[in-house]
């Protein structure tokens, strides 16, 4: 007898299982199957009333990380935004079909909202496009408004808007953002990979028409936020620089100005400022030339602040000491060219050591210093100093500056070279070269970006970059000296602080006249540079002024208060003590009165004719005035003397075959207190 097999429990489970997930699966199908359903007939629904619905891929743009200043002051941050667009064929739809919306009325309706002309909007409306943009970066008050009218076709995407606080205030820093949320200038530029973030993306399903656009997201991925940069600029400074460049524009009525301050032991930069200026919240009403940072870009002859260079490099070469003895009669002469000083009309030094010399800014003795160091000793410390190429700052459009080509330097070249002539610098240049003076002979690489924080907390801390050893100590240690008797008692003197160590060096040199190629004897780059405290320096300015038109074109009578202003400034915020009152131990000149002389309208002899040239009266005239004087009229001249012309060969008003010679005699003119221009001033 067979023993029935005992039926399995677990199989009545699987089937009853089995039946169950059948079940499910249909009726899901059936479901998605209705969905289906309903959205066609929906999408059929909506298409019969002017609605379409598609699907639209979006970037999402992310949040731009922050700038701050040295203290944690915001100065660029972003805030949210929305695109307002419109889908001109939804409008097209719904008029054809009798609906009541009117393009002219929504132009005109969105043009006051926006600040756009309706005329603009309405030809975009015009367009056969399924989406056209209407405007950029609306603020949300305003999207708010445009919701209200319930606008068939119309909609939004996010977006960025660079925002800042201070306006202004380093704005040439800073730089700008476009509207793509990239950065366009400045730092901004610069720093864009780390300041942008990475982009996310949404899907969306859009219905347009009704009551405006209808969204629903499906795909998305959340945009990660830039990183935040933590700047050198330190605002109290950058305050004290901008308040004197309004200064400074309101009484030089310059063509140019920029103020730079650094700390020379760092190369870390505490302000930089520029005019003209511009506000970055508002750029695109602005001149690009307005917007460039002077600080980084402007090439020019520095003039008398380079005979901190020229006098490093000697002394450091040994060709000279402090006390090294030179004469100056008031001109040097090399080959054809005569080089004269800022007041050979009015007095002759004789001999000067070169100690006297910076103290006096003598063209005449730099000159000689040049020449005793030679052309390569020259170009190697040009090179050291790190003119002819950027300085490698984190800013974007920097500029090398020029430099005249070694193997096409000749003497001439070599002496005008000596006291700022002939080679281009930039600021930021020139002020690197000499904070290496001020912290015992080192090169740094100047830089704006103290650190970079990054959203998951990684810290990137930028620290001072040496270059390279310039100048010894001992070398650096006898030019601050040097450069503080030039402020105790030489023409820097208004830049004396009381109970603070001041080293300076005043500049003005003669710009090149574009439409002779010849300097000019009324266009001038004032300049002054200074750091303080002498024998351990916090803090290295270099003002520069570019054609000040006024009372005075000297750097030292227009930069030196303001290098003070600056200084004394930051001293007390760094909570260095300055002494409130101290006698000045600087002798003015005394107070007097003269009578210059000056040249007369001439009445020739005869009226020349072709080939020949009146003789001008130069009487009263200093030697380049004598000189561009008889350029004109096409003559040539050989001297004696110093001073103003006293006398000359032929007379005034003789006529002689152009390329004749005269002969000038010249005289000093003592107790002059209104000091003539020369071909680099102090």
């Amino acid at each position: 007898m067979k023993t029935p097999k005992k039926r399995s429990r677990f199989k009545g489970y699987f089937r009853r299982e089995k039946v169950v997930y059948l079940f499910l699966v249909v009726l899901i199908l059936v479901v998605v199957g209705k969905l289906f359903s309903l959205q066609v007939v929906q999408a059929s629904n909506l298409k019969a009333v002017g609605i379409e619905r598609r699907t639209q891929d979006q970037s999402l743009q992310p949040e731009r990380g922050q700038i701050l200043d040295a203290q944690g002051h915001v100065l660029a941050q972003s805030v949210p935004v929305k695109e307002v667009y419109a889908d001109p064929r939804t409008l097209n739809t719904l008029i054809s079909d009798g609906k009541n919306y009117n393009k002219e009325d929504i132009s005109i309706k969105l043009g006051d909202i926006l600040g756009l002309k309706s005329a603009d909007i309405l030809n975009k409306l015009n367009q056969d496009l399924a989406s056209v943009s209407l405007a950029h970066q609306v603020e949300l008050t305003k999207v708010d408004q445009i919701q209200a009218l319930k606008i068939p076709g119309v909609g939004f995407n996010d977006e960025q808007k660079r925002a800042y606080p201070m306006d202004t205030l380093a704005s040439a820093v800073l730089g700008i953002v476009n509207l793509s949320g990239h950065g366009a200038e400045g730092l901004e530029y610069y720093y864009d990979k780390e300041l942008y973030g990475t982009p996310g993306y949404a899907s969306q399903q859009q219905d347009s028409g009704l009551s405006s656009v209808l969204e629903t997201l499906h795909n998305t991925q959340t945009p990660q936020k830039g990183a935040d940069l933590t700047l050198t600029l330190d605002s109290t400074i950058q305050y004290l620089v901008e308040q004197q460049l309004d200064d400074l524009a309101k009484t030089t009525h310059a063509n140019r100005i920029s103020i730079l301050a650094m700390d020379p032991m760092t190369g870390k930069v505490l302000a930089m400022g520029s005019r003209p200026n511009f506000n970055p919240n508002d750029y695109n009403k602005t001149d690009p030339e307005n917007r460039k940072n002077l600080n980084i870009s402007m090439s020019y002859e520095p003039g008398s602040t380079f005979k901190i260079i020229t006098g490093s490099a000697a002394l450091e070469e040994g060709a000279i000491t402090p006390d090294s003895k030179f004469e100056d009669p008031g001109y040097y002469k090399v080959g054809t060219r005569v080089i004269t000083n800022w007041d050979s009309d009015q007095t002759v030094h004789g001999w000067l050591d070169f100690t006297q010399g910076m103290e006096l800014s003598d063209n005449v003795v730099l000159s000689q210093v040049g020449t005793k160091l030679g052309i390569p000793p020259f170009y190697t410390y040009l090179k050291a100093f790190g003119f002819g190429s950027k300085t490698g700052i984190d800013i974007a459009g920097e500029e090398s500056g020029l430099l005249v080509p070694q193997n096409q330097a000749r003497t001439i070249d070599l002496a005008t070279m000596s006291f700022g002539q002939a080679n281009l610098v930039t600021p930021i240049q020139l002020l690197s070269a000499i904070s290496a003076v001020a912290n015992g002979g080192t090169l740094n690489k100047p830089y704006v970006v103290d650190k970079i924080v990054y959203p998951d907390g990684t810290v990137q801390q930028n620290k001072p970059v040496p270059i390279r050893k310039v100048i010894s100590k001992t070398t650096a240690d006898q030019m601050t000296g040097i450069l503080e008797k030039v402020v105790n008692q030489g023409t820097g003197h208004l830049a004396q602080i009381p109970g603070i160590r001041v080293a300076g060096k005043t500049g003005t040199a003669q710009k090149v006249d574009s439409k002779t190629g010849q300097y000019s004897t009324t266009d001038f780059i004032a300049s002054f540079t200074a750091f303080a405290p002498a024998d351990d320096p916090k803090i290295a300015v270099l003002i520069t002024i570019d054609t000040p038109r006024g009372d005075s074109h000297q750097g030292g009578t227009l930069g030196g208060p303001i290098a003070r202003a600056i200084i004394e400034g930051a001293l007390q915020h760094y909570g260095i003590p300055v002494a409130k009152e101290t006698q000045s131990a600087v002798s003015t000149l005394p107070a007097g009165s003269f009578t210059r002389p000056a040249p007369q309208p001439v009445t020739p002899v005869r009226q020349p004719l072709e080939g020949e040239t009146i003789v001008p009266d130069l009487t009263g005239l200093t030697l380049r005035q004598a000189g561009d004087t008889l350029a004109k009229s096409e003559l040539h001249f050989n001297f004696s003397g110093t001073g103003l012309a006293q006398s000359q060969t032929p007379a005034p008003g003789q006529v002689v075959n152009k390329g004749s010679t005269v002969e000038i005699k010249f005289s000093p003119l003592n107790d002059l207190t209104n000091p003539m221009q020369g071909e680099s001033s102090p």
